[in-house]
């Protein structure tokens, strides 16, 4: 099963963030989000660029953006999330997270 995230920078769609049913990961951004040179990188670990970012895990800074401890303990309670699956929390419990990018279920 493919899941698919859409990822928001100061509420500008900046990209998409992919689990494939292998388990890799890739975050491609979005062309009209790259041709605005004014628009700043998701972080400073994923510059802008054209080629896709992939990994074997979720990358560092999404999974930064996973709350913890108690407020993470309500989400899995209230939606039943299996606190090891990370896209699935990511997916869930961030869009409205501190900080200025958002992620949503695409």
């Amino acid at each position: 099963m493919t899941r698919t995230a859409k990822v928001f920078v100061n509420n500008l769609f900046a990209g998409t963030l992919t689990e494939s049913s292998e388990g890799e990961y890739v975050f491609q951004y979005n062309a009209d989000y790259i041709a605005n040179e004014k628009n700043n990188p998701v972080s400073l670990t994923l510059p802008i660029r054209k080629e896709a970012y992939i990994s074997d895990s979720l990358f560092p800074f999404f999974d930064g953006l996973i709350p913890e401890g108690w407020l993470m303990d309500i989400g899995i309670k209230n939606w039943k999330l299996n606190a090891k699956d990370r896209m699935g929390l990511l997916l869930h419990l961030c869009t409205d997270c501190i900080g200025n990018v958002s992620i949503f279920n695409e």
